[in-house]
This record gives C-alpha cells, sequence and structure tokens, in this order.
C-alpha cells in the first residue's frame, strides 16, 4: 500500500431531467467542480492532476469542462467506463496520491443525456456488451424492452426462482429510495410513494415497474483528493474523509461461463471487488452505517446487499421485507435516494456517491443524516464492465 488518501472537497449540482434546465457539460462541471474547491477551501492551482470522466460525448470534453474552472496545463485524463466512469476517475485521482506522483488531485464526472432509454451509439462496429447481452439471450431470450432492464429484470427472476423472493420485495426497494430523496435537494424526484404505487407504475420488464429503474439525468460531481501532508499543511483535518480501501474490478471467465444472470449483471465483480477493500480496510460489512451503492434498478440494490456482504446468500430479500436497509434497521443505503430517485447521469453517479458520503461522514447531511455514521461503503457498477467498491471513514489526524 502506498501513501494515504482523503477526500479534503465534494460537491454536485442538482440532478436534472435531461433538457429540464438550459445548461451544457461545462457549466455543469464548472458548477460541481467550484462547488469542491470550495468545500476544500482551496484553490484551483493547488491542483496538480484530474480525472474527469463522461461517457456522451467528444474526445477532450474533459478538458473543455474544467477549463470552466481554470487552465493551469496540468495532466487530464478522460475517462469512460460505462456507468461506473465517475468512480473510476476517483479511482485514478486516489491511486496518483497514493503513488506519490500528486499531492492533490480533482476528480469530476458529469453527463448531458438524451432523454429515454439508453441505446447505441455506433453501429457500425462491435457492441461492447456483445458478449453480455448474447449470454442473457441464450439463457432467457431476447424480448421487446430496453438491454439493460433485461439484464438487471433477469437477474432479478433468477435471484427469485433460487431463494424465493416476490415482486413485492423488489419494489420495496423503490419505496425505500424514493422516500429517502424526499430528503435531497440534489436529487431529481423527491416524491413518496406507496408501495402499491411502485408495483402498479408501468412494467418495464418484469419484476421492473417504472418507479424501480433509474431514470436518464443531466448533472456533475467533483471530488477533492489530498495526501496526508497536503491536509496537514492546509488545516484539513476536520473535515478529512479518509479512503481506507478502494478496488476495481473488471469482468471474470464466470460472466460468461457460469451461465447465470446474476452474474452477467456483475454479481461477481462486486463480490471480488468488495472481498479486496474488506482485506485492505481491515473492516468488513458489520461494521459500514452507510452504503451508497449503484441501484440503477432495484434488482441490482437486492443482488448488491449480498455482494458486498450487507446480508447472507439467499437472504437479502428477508431482510428487505423488514426493512433492515433504511433508519432504524441493520444499516441505511442509499440514504440520498440512489440512482432510482436522485438519477443517474452516468458520469457523475460515482462523485455524487462519493459526496453524499463524505456529507455522512463529516456530519453534515441534514434531515438525510445517518445518526453517528462513522464508516460508509460505496459501490458503482458498470456492466461491459467494471466494479468499484469503496471504504471511507472520518479522518484520524
Amino acid at each position: 500500500m502506498g501513501r494515504k488518501v482523503f477526500v479534503v472537497g465534494v460537491g454536485m449540482t442538482k440532478f436534472e431531467k435531461p433538457g429540464a434546465k438550459d445548461w451544457d457539460y461545462p457549466q455543469m462541471a464548472k458548477e460541481a467542480g467550484t462547488n469542491a474547491l470550495e468545500d476544500a477551501g482551496i484553490a484551483y492551482g493547488a491542483v496538480e492532476q484530474a480525472a474527469v470522466g463522461y461517457c456522451y460525448g467528444d474526445s477532450t470534453c474533459g478538458e473543455r469542462a474544467i477549463y470552466e474552472i481554470g487552465t493551469t496545463g496540468i495532466p487530464v485524463y478522460n475517462v469512460n467506463n460505462n456507468c461506473s466512469t465517475g468512480s473510476t476517475a476517483l479511482f485514478l485521482a486516489k491511486q496518483l496520491i497514493e503513488g506519490g506522483l500528486a499531492d492533490c488531485t480533482m476528480a469530476l464526472g458529469f453527463e448531458k443525456m438524451e432523454k429515454g432509454s439508453l441505446g447505441i451509439k455506433y453501429t457500425d462496429r462491435t457492441n461492447p456488451m456483445d458478449k453480455h447481452f448474447q449470454q442473457m439471450i441464450d439463457l432467457r431470450g431476447l424480448a421487446q424492452a430496453p438491454g439493460a432492464p433485461q439484464i438487471f429484470g433477469n437477474a432479478g427472476r433468477e435471484y427469485a426462482e433460487k431463494y424465493g423472493a416476490m415482486p413485492e420485495h423488489f419494489a420495496r426497494i423503490g419505496w425505500k429510495n424514493h422516500k429517502h430523496s424526499v430528503n435531497n435537494p440534489y436529487s431529481q424526484f423527491q416524491d413518496e410513494y406507496t408501495l402499491e404505487e411502485i408495483m402498479q407504475s408501468k412494467m418495464v420488464f418484469e419484476p421492473l415497474t417504472k418507479l424501480q429503474c433509474c431514470p436518464t439525468s443531466d448533472g456533475s460531481g467533483a471530488a477533492i483528493l489530498a495526501s496526508e501532508d497536503f491536509v496537514k499543511k492546509h488545516g484539513l483535518q476536520e473535515q478529512a474523509v479518509e479512503i481506507l480501501g478502494m478496488a476495481m474490478t473488471t469482468d471474470y471467465d464466470s460472466t460468461f461461463e457460469d451461465k447465470s444472470c446474476m452474474k452477467i449483471a456483475g454479481s461477481d465483480m462486486t463480490r471480488k471487488a468488495a472481498q479486496q477493500v474488506y482485506e485492505q480496510s481491515g473492516k468488513g460489512p458489520e461494521d459500514v452505517d452507510v452504503v451508497e451503492l449503484h441501484d440503477c434498478f432495484s434488482c441490482n440494490e437486492m443482488i448488491t446487499y449480498e455482494g458486498l456482504g450487507l446480508a447472507e446468500e439467499g437472504q437479502a430479500w428477508k431482510l428487505t421485507a423488514e426493512d433492515a436497509f433504511t433508519y432504524g434497521g441493520k444499516v441505511v443505503v442509499n440514504p440520498s435516494g440512489g440512482l432510482i430517485s436522485k438519477g443517474h447521469p452516468l458520469g457523475a453517479t460515482g462523485l455524487a456517491q462519493c459526496s453524499e458520503l463524505t456529507w455522512q461522514l463529516r456530519g453534515t447531511a441534514g434531515k438525510r443524516q445517518v445518526e453517528g455514521a462513522k464508516v460508509a461503503l460505496q459501490h458503482n457498477l458498470g456492466l461491459g464492465g467494471a466494479a468499484v467498491v469503496t471504504m471511507y471513514q472520518r479522518a484520524q489526524l
């Protein structure tokens, strides 16, 4: 292990429905990046390198975005890793400090998305998800529904068949996350629904109804990372949050060879990344107080409970029925409202998760605050594929 790395500043925009606000990605990035710098109390000139993530945009959008904040000639890395792009940028920014190549870095993520379900942009070349889709089709066939809900919905069907979960158990996750978002001013949706309303909303791909699926979104998030020397030099001890462990995994042979829709949807990547983080940090799932995880669809949150070790294999649905993953339960998961209600601008999501957990550990999350939160866990997943898991705690300097 290299040097310790700390989050010293975070910022984000409100997540918006695509086209609802007259802005473009440079404005989004400027707002989030400036907020993070102000939170850290430092000038952009202190940032030595930057990793900037987005999925939809031409080459060097990363530079164009960050030029709104400053033009200091630093290295800027453009990062694209599907839905895990934001945390991939964070992972890169962290490694630069950990390896002694910088003392202060910025991770920035943004997305300006089109309305509706995600589609294929380039039809004249190999789809990077072709192996995943073919494996799913071989196992479950192809339906007249968007691709992502089919992959995660089929993972949910497999889970239900294997362990006995019912549609209402998945719906309870949508109900919980919408309920949490009521207290999040950054959330795209801040509406509470009954369980019946969740279950009776439009069916997208069984068991997934519309209110159990994340929306497309516009928005940005940012984090400032620093070494221990930088934290002490600038007097940032009181607000610093330490990254205790962080791991990124990509697909294993099991994704394509084990004939499992849950593994196609990333369950093994999640499990292996979590194991690495628990080894790095010396902490386990039992130590975690608050979690932000990748609930692109309610089925994925259910599967991820077990991948992260928050529930024993086959038991997550029972804990969901007992409200174990909300306030007053075993651990609070997605206090922000998660992707389902907060929104999912692909490049920004991982950094919005980092922002939320930083606020939670500082005790500044307002009505969303998890009482006594000391240890936090983050999970960000992108199919095709990569999973990034991160453990945080308030700095002890």
